[in-house]
């Protein structure tokens, strides 16, 4: 399994030379990460649910790490976690299955780095 925190870290890096390099591109998404939260229809929570269950279904690595430490920030239980992992193995079968384990383990690894820097 990846190292989720490192994952965060780099495709930060990247992200920030890309958007060096192409400001607007950047901008726009940016714009579209906080506009369902301008809208408000949908809590954080139910957000990033979401996000992570779509995170699982692109095979995104980064999105991943993302939502997961998003998750973990927000408190988001592991049985809600779970199920909407689930709801991403009914839509996406197999290939949402084994990249739920790459969710799960993410979520774990960074609760226990939280919980680390909370005893340091």
């Amino acid at each position: 399994m990846l190292d989720w925190k490192q994952e965060i870290s780099d495709v930060n890096a990247r992200l920030k030379e890309l958007g060096s390099r192409t400001p607007d591109t950047l901008k726009g998404a940016a714009l579209l990460g906080v506009a369902g939260a301008r809208t408000n229809h949908l809590d954080a929570r139910t957000r990033e649910l979401i996000a992570l269950a779509v995170a699982v279904t692109t095979r995104c690595d980064g999105c991943i790490a993302a939502h997961a430490a998003q998750a973990v920030k927000l408190g988001i239980g592991d049985e809600e976690i779970a199920e909407a992992l689930g709801v991403a193995i009914n839509l996406n079968a197999g290939a949402a299955l084994v990249y739920s384990s790459h969710a799960l383990d993410a979520v774990d690894r960074l609760k226990q780095a939280k919980e680390g820097e909370l005893h340091a």
